[in-house]
């Protein structure tokens, strides 16, 4: 059976009707705010939430700016200007998809930063600076913190250099204080932040929905800027080709589904309820 998003989803549905009636306290005498359905530990959801931005970064690096630039497509900084016939660079597409999180009423945070990064405003500072020092000499394992500046629940995930297409771009940019990274180097981390320490399970996969539109959003903001290509770049659902072509949103969203819909169902599953 092929696992679809609309699949997972209606599973994930499922999952937290079950755990509401199997977990759900007496009713208590006097009424009580929502946390009191609150069970499920942030550090949890934004391990999900980060396996599945791996893979969505993965899909899109690798199979549409790899494959893309062999074919002769152009990926920029300045993606978005009118006369630039580009699109983003994968730093940039998950700014696009972070921008959709912060528009959502989901108080979810991204941020992908380096200790090396071309642009100073992706930098690290504070507790995420030491945070990512700690990252580097323990194995790259993910960092969970308070952070008391923004007073949020914070966790960090290493973000390798894992195609050869970042490796070369980040060397030969003008602006990158570093020019020697390789293959599998550490080139900074994805950071995730929420206020709660704990979420109910509605609040969980509210978290997980607003993540997957957030990659949506994205990817249609780049076939948006694709259809003012001149000439015309096909897009559609006969995808991979060797010409120049791109998958449209619904391909490249089953592809995602694919390759981590199952791998999110099973995270889901062994959450405690």
């Amino acid at each position: 059976m092929k696992i679809t998003w609309k699949l997972i989803t209606a599973l994930i549905l499922i999952l937290v009707i079950v755990w509401s009636y199997v977990s759900a306290p007496p009713p208590l005498p006097e009424a009580s705010d929502s946390s009191a359905s609150a069970t499920i530990a942030i550090e949890d959801v934004l391990q999900i939430v980060a396996a599945e931005n791996d893979i969505a970064r993965t899909l899109y690096t690798a199979s549409i700016v790899g494959a893309g630039q062999a074919v002769g497509l152009r990926f920029a900084e300045n993606w978005k200007q009118a006369d630039i016939q580009a699109g983003p660079l994968p730093a940039l597409f998950l700014r696009e998809a972070a921008t959709s999180i912060e528009r959502s009423p989901i108080p979810l945070g991204l941020f992908l930063g380096s200790d090396y990064p071309i642009s100073p405003s992706n930098a690290f500072a504070g507790r995420q600076a030491t945070a990512f020092e700690r990252m580097k000499t323990d194995d790259l394992q993910p960092k969970y913190f308070f952070d008391e500046d923004t007073g949020r629940h914070t966790a960090m995930f290493r973000d390798l250099a894992s195609v050869q297409a970042c490796v070369t771009c980040h060397n030969e940019h003008p602006d990158s204080p570093k020019k020697d990274w390789v293959l599998n180097d550490p080139m900074g981390a994805t950071t995730w932040t929420y206020p709660k320490q704990k979420v109910s399970k509605a609040e969980a996969l509210m978290i997980l929905t607003a993540v997957r539109q957030g990659f949506s959003d994205a990817y249609q903001g780049y076939l948006d800027k694709v259809a003012t290509f001149v000439p015309a770049i096909p897009i559609g659902s006969d995808w991979p080709t060797e010409k120049a072509s791109l998958p449209d949103l619904e391909t490249f969203i089953a592809e995602f589904e694919r390759r981590a819909s199952a791998r999110t169902l099973k995270h889901l599953l062994a959450l405690e309820p």
